[in-house]
């Protein structure tokens, strides 16, 4: 097996797929709990992700490319970080409205390449196993309806990647939740990893790109895993808190029951008020 054969073999993108709909999988049982905008705008991303990266170990493995499954393929490879962005969006945004907004230009953009993709006649040549065909069978880098891709890629790995970014900053204040500031770096390590490969298929420069998904996908979901809930973080900053109120309170040795309780009832309340904060203004795992 020669060196474009092993990057370009059925194997990588199988790995793939099986790794994003497991991802899907926990973000749809994360949605039948929370019931969150955010969590639909990722299950679909992340459902084109792995239906795509079907479509090429398919391809890989049949040694050969047909042509209207490229024509779905590109269209679901190409849409799918803007339909991650518009999680994150929907998930730091205090008004939805901003999230409605860019779920409608997602739309319009999509009804478009799919016009566009299912329209134009394909450059066949590209479409041979072997080799990564990205975008190229749609013909140049900057003709209709390639030149498409561009409104999902640079807006969705923006919002995916300055998530993660403010995520860092956000839970880097309070030490109690830095396992989730590593989770969001690794978040943003897989979100850099596509985006870089991806952007590298398009200029033709496409070796490495199925081994890169797997691994960027790899990278994605050890981010959500680890970054879990706030349940971990609030949970260490109640128990400290009452270990504070205690070392406090028993300084001026209370003797009345009533007054113990209320000491433990205060510091109580207090932690759960802010596991609640934290709940709502936090980002919940990929951001």
């Amino acid at each position: 097996m020669d060196l474009t054969a092993f990057w370009s073999h059925w194997i990588w993108p199988l790995v793939t797929a099986i790794v994003g709909f497991f991802f899907a999988y926990l973000v749809l049982r994360q949605y039948f709990e929370r019931r969150k905008p955010h969590q639909i705008a990722w299950l679909i991303g992340l459902l084109f992700y792995s239906v795509a990266a079907v479509m090429e170990a398919y391809s890989e493995y049949v040694w050969s490319w047909n042509p209207y499954v490229y024509r779905v393929y590109i269209v679901l490879a190409a849409s799918l970080v803007g339909f991650l962005g518009l999680g994150t969006l929907y998930l730091l945004s205090k008004r939805r409205i901003w999230g409605h907004l860019y779920a409608a230009f997602n739309v319009l953009a999509m009804a478009v390449f799919i016009y566009g993709t299912m329209t134009t006649e394909l450059a066949t040549e590209f479409l041979k196993p072997g080799i990564t065909v990205g975008g190229k069978a749609l013909g140049a880098s900057f003709s209709f309806p390639r030149v498409m891709s561009f409104f999902f890629n640079i807006p969705g790995t923006l919002l995916l990647l300055g998530g993660a970014i403010y995520s860092v900053i956000l839970f880097s204040r309070k030490k109690e939740y830095a396992y989730r500031m590593w989770a969001n770096v690794i978040i943003a390590a897989g979100t850099m990893v596509i985006a870089t490969v991806g952007s590298m298929a398009r200029t033709g420069r496409a070796v490495g790109l199925y081994p890169a998904e797997m691994v960027g996908s790899a990278l994605l979901l050890w981010g959500f895993l680890k970054a879990s809930t706030l349940d971990r973080g609030a949970a260490t900053i109640r128990q400290s808190r009452v270990r504070k109120a205690a070392a406090s309170d028993s300084t001026r040795l209370p003797t009345d029951p009533k007054s113990v309780e209320s000491i433990d009832e205060k510091a109580d309340t207090g932690s759960k008020a802010l596991e609640t904060l934290g709940e709502e203004r936090a980002p919940e795992k990929i951001t």
